[in-house]
């Protein structure tokens, strides 16, 4: 029993009364809330109608199908003065030509620092074949789809990938909830499948004493793990329960939605990590962190927070009034 639940125990039955009038009134707000946030979906879709025209535009330009006029690139230019001038000091090499923007959504992908996390070194050469990602409303009902355009590769049949996030409508809270997420079931060509890797394991016959190789495939850490459907029996995370894993995949669909999308040039340029209280030299390789590193990491941390070398177990000065 928690000190507030004691707590409410002992209150007068006229307090109690006033509370459950207190709860009605509270419920009532949910309902209100709810019917803003649902204008607010219906807000995003008419301006996500707006926005595509530049969205296209965007596309071709990085595919290289369309050159900007020069008074595009003049007005870009007085748009981040900072932009223009860093660009101006570069070295061009005449023999380098390339088409559009090269390894544009690889680049933005893996400066956004949480979704770096899941490229790996194998997933780097399919998503340089990445083209357009693109934002879609649902119709049937609350929700969106990421869709991720690749040119033809060597990896999997699919020309476009999608991940659907599906809404609840959730009157206690007043909000727009996690329901579910669906994703694309990839087509990965002969012995391109990334996530699995083969395991080989030789066995010795205990009569005969001839041996065998055996084949196996196991799960493999890809950022393509995304499209796989998160339910309620997965065994991938067993550190994190079902709701946790369902609010860390929407989590990214969100991060894709909100910011990636709309914003795409400033996380290929890196200054968006300054919107997120980053800067692009914050960060350095380092080796493994060892169990001691990340004690020492947190101990830092703590001494940040509290402005003291004392240990984080270290109970607060008490606070007296005088």
């Amino acid at each position: 029993m928690t000190v507030a639940s004691s707590t409410l125990e002992t209150l007068p039955n006229n307090v109690k009364r006033r509370l459950f009038s207190l709860k009605h009134l509270q419920a009532k707000h949910a309902e209100l809330e709810l019917e803003f946030h649902t204008e607010v979906l219906n807000l995003e879709k008419k301006y996500l109608d707006l926005y595509s025209p530049l969205y296209g535009k965007r596309t071709q330009i990085i595919t290289g199908k369309v050159e900007p006029s020069q008074e595009e690139v003049e007005a870009g230019k007085k748009v981040d003065q900072e932009l223009a001038q860093e660009l101006s000091n570069g070295q061009e090499d005449p023999e380098i030509q390339p088409s559009g923007v090269p390894e544009f959504w690889l680049t933005i992908l893996k400066n956004h620092i949480q979704i770096a996390d899941l490229i790996t070194t194998r997933d780097e050469p399919v998503l340089r074949h990445l083209i357009d990602v693109r934002l879609v409303y649902l119709q049937d009902k609350p929700g969106f789809q990421i869709e991720f355009e690749f040119q033809d590769n060597e990896w999997f049949t699919n020309s476009v990938l999608t991940k659907k996030y599906y809404y609840q409508s959730s009157v206690e809270v007043g909000d727009l909830i996690s329901e579910h997420s669906e994703g694309t079931e990839i087509s990965w060509k002969e012995t391109k499948d990334l996530t699995v890797t083969v395991e080989t394991k030789k066995q010795r016959h205990k009569a005969t004493n001839k041996t065998r190789v055996v084949k196996r495939t196991v799960p493999a850490e890809t950022f393509f793990n995304i499209f796989a459907p998160v339910t309620e029996t997965s065994d991938d995370d067993e550190e994190m329960d079902y709701s946790e894993r369902l609010e860390a995949d929407f989590e990214i669909g969100e991060t894709l939605k909100q910011k990636i999308i709309p914003h795409a040039i400033d996380w290929y340029t890196g200054k968006a990590l300054q919107y997120e209280g980053f800067g692009i030299d914050d960060y350095e390789d380092l080796e493994d962190v060892t169990d001691e590193d990340e004690e020492a990491l947190e101990d830092e941390e703590s001494e940040e927070e509290y402005g003291t070398s004392a240990p984080a177990s270290q109970p607060a000065p008490e606070c007296k009034q005088q």
